[in-house]
């Protein structure tokens, strides 16, 4: 086993080893941390009277090993990708997935915490400890542990099956998403398409060894024909074959069909719930949430509709009027309501997002960004020099206060070839105290892929990718301003689902505010900042339709949970619940304009189908209702106000998932969340 001691995976390190990591080593690294932790576990789990101290400390340390180890593979899977490194990674998933399988239906392990909370030690316990042990003991339950053998053996079959059609839902989706194409010989018959655009369409037809242009339903092909091109014929054909994918009727009816598919998967998921000891999924899916009941839910949301419509149907008028009197198309249907609204955005308020990326060169972008919470939280940031970051571009930073370093974090700004797209935060160490009572610092990934500078010029971005940094950076703050001292519920582990996003979205708000866009904004040839005449467009420009995507936003939320809430299979010559009819249902309280009979919606709605937010598509909304109210306490008293500043931070950035969010956050605020500023912030207050 000679090599096994040149694995960097097996040895331990302040900071990831980057360069030393070969895709080699991933597989046989992981295998026998793996081994050592289930090990651990059997080992642990035979005490009669396990402690905090005996048990889950060792345990946790276990664990942290674990995955202290794989951070930097699944990080640099993500940011510097390599056939071999894929290859290796997607060999160590299916390991890593029946580890967890393992540990959750592990009845040592559970037995164990059980008598730690039965005994006399468990009420000498801190917040955070006791929290660490109600949450495994939570997530025992709900991977079926305490069933009989039977129902324990249903619950197994009911989770594989589920992952198989989950999984073959998106497929169809994928597949049907492909399997609609539309060619057209000029691009003369393209009128107002941008020329980046055109570009994109010319180029799908030659990667498909066809001349001319090529639309397709993948987004970025089909959202600039609904957007800008002046053919009405040619918008509605595209939004029909769009908006019956993978559904029984449309250009491609009943080839890639989701309709039994979502029938089972609500079946299955209603009987898992049942099982489970639930009534019904909505309530599963609370189990883990912040919020408190499916009434709850049902009513915030009805609420927000309620609130919203009248500015709604103001709006829809507005586009009525426009499109007649500008545009000439005295009917307005679906496939016009994109195409309108850009031409009257642009008509209304001339201002791009193109115009603002001179304002916004990414070093002073960085310098805002950290001034912006140096007077917030009274913390400071410094670049540190580093030999091994995995590129170039990857800069990284230390946090300190009052001369103590507190965290780090690299951050990672570029796009780049073998990077995958979009934004993300993750966790590279979390804060914990290690077993010889030293802290583990947390250290960060910050990830964006923006524009690369080109030769010596500057970075320059836009303002809605400012927003995306400050939205990440959120996430970092509470990982990294933590003080919790138990891996499990420190910085973002533990937090329930629907609050998790409230630390991103509420530091966005300081790239709408003046006394901020000042720090973080610089012409990059004169350094001027952004003139006030830009700042007014912009903000006059960021509620345009506010109303409209509420209601579209809120018509998705509440369709997911009335199902998951309501859903009644067919029994004794009864039909079940029909998808449609809720989803037509739901449309006809919500939405102001109803779409065309023939819109099949959920066919494609992967979020809840085949992704995390089954039962919870509300958490956007709810967590953009905590944001706008916390943020509402700065604008009450001060945006660089530093005693709210440390409040926020005490109450909510360091204390983790160690108490449940709803107490945090009236710490906080002192009473529940409100949803009035999330109105006033959107242009919606009465």
């Amino acid at each position: 086993m000679s090599h096994e001691q040149h694995n960097p995976l097996l040895e331990s390190h302040e900071l990831p080893p980057f360069s030393a990591i070969k895709p080699e080593h991933v597989v046989p690294g992981t295998k026998t941390l793996i081994a050592d932790a289930l090990a651990e576990a059997d080992r642990l789990s035979q005490q009669d009277s396990p402690g905090w101290d005996t048990f889950v400390a060792p345990l946790e340390e276990a664990y942290d090993r674990l995955n202290s180890a794989f951070s930097p593979v699944g990080h640099l899977n993500a940011v510097a990708n390599s056939p071999e490194l894929r290859k290796a990674y997607d060999e160590t998933m299916p390991l890593l997935s029946e580890y967890s399988t393992r540990l959750g239906q592990h009845q040592g392990l559970f037995k164990a915490y059980q008598r730690l909370a039965d005994s006399p030690e468990f009420s000498q316990l801190n917040a955070a400890r006791q929290a660490t042990i109600e949450h495994a003991l939570r997530d025992f339950r709900l991977s079926g542990i305490d069933l009989p053998e039977e129902q324990q053996k249903r619950y197994g079959e009911i989770s594989q099956r589920l992952s198989a059609i989950t999984s073959t839902f998106s497929n169809n989706v994928l597949d049907a998403t492909q399997a609609w194409t539309k060619r057209l010989d000029s691009a003369d018959q393209l009128p107002g398409v941008p020329e980046s655009s055109i570009e994109l369409l010319a180029q799908n037809a030659e990667q498909r060894g066809q001349e001319g242009y090529l639309i397709t339903l993948d987004f970025p092909a089909f959202y600039p024909i609904l957007n800008f091109c002046d053919d009405r014929a040619l918008r509605e054909e595209v939004y029909v074959a769009n908006s019956t994918k993978a559904s029984e009727t449309g250009p491609n009816g009943g080839e890639f069909d989701n309709s039994a598919l979502m029938t089972e998967i609500l079946e299955l998921r209603k009987e898992e719930a049942e099982v489970l000891g639930f009534a019904n999924y909505a309530e599963l899916s609370l189990a883990t949430k912040m919020a408190e009941s499916t009434d709850q839910v049902v009513d915030f949301l009805r609420e927000l509709a309620t609130r919203s419509r009248p500015a709604a149907e103001q709006e829809l008028a507005e586009l009525r009027a426009y499109a007649k009197e500008e545009l000439g198309i005295d009917s307005l249907e679906a496939w016009d309501v994109a195409y309108v609204s850009e031409k009257l955005r642009v008509a209304r308020y001339a201002i791009s997002q193109e115009d603002l990326r001179p304002y916004f060169p990414v070093p002073k972008v960085i310098d805002g960004l950290f001034a912006v919470v140096e007077r917030l939280y009274g913390i400071q940031v410094k670049e540190l020099t580093l030999e091994d970051t995995y590129h170039k571009d990857v800069s990284f930073y230390e946090l300190s206060r009052d001369g103590q370093p507190i965290a780090r974090f690299f951050l990672d700004l570029y796009a780049r070839q073998g990077k995958r797209g979009g934004a993300w935060m993750d966790d590279c160490r979390v804060r914990r105290q290690r077993l010889d009572g030293s802290i583990q610092l947390p250290i960060a990934y910050l990830v964006c892929n923006f524009t690369p500078p080109v030769g010596n010029k500057k970075s320059l971005l836009t303002h809605n990718e400012v927003t995306t940094l400050f939205h990440e950076f959120g996430h970092g703050l509470h990982h990294m301003l933590t003080q919790v001292d138990v891996g499990s519920v420190s910085g973002i582990n533990g937090v329930a689902w629907d609050a998790v996003e409230l630390p991103s979205q509420f530091l966005e708000n300081w790239c709408w505010e003046k006394e901020a866009l000042d720090l973080m904004s610089g012409h990059y040839q004169t350094g001027e900042p952004l003139p006030a005449e830009l700042l007014d467009k912009m903000l006059a420009a960021k509620n345009f339709q506010a109303a409209m995507m509420m209601l579209r936003q809120i018509e998705f939320a509440l369709f997911d949970f009335l199902l998951h809430r309501d859903y009644q299979p067919a029994a004794e010559g009864k039909p079940g619940t029909d998808v449609q009819a809720v989803l037509d249902s739901v449309r006809k309280e919500v939405a102001v304009m109803i779409p065309p009979s023939y819109n099949r919606f959920a066919h494609s709605f992967s979020h809840i189908f085949a992704g995390g937010y089954a039962a919870g598509y509300y958490s956007y909304k709810w967590a953009e209702v905590l944001s706008a109210d916390a943020f509402s306490a700065f604008e009450e008293e001060g945006i660089f106000n530093q005693a709210t500043g440390k409040r926020f931070q005490e109450c909510i950035l360091e204390k983790g998932g160690s108490q449940p969010a709803m107490e945090l956050f009236k710490a906080f605020r002192g009473r529940e969340p409100d949803i009035e500023p999330l109105l006033r912030h959107s242009g919606l207050a009465a």
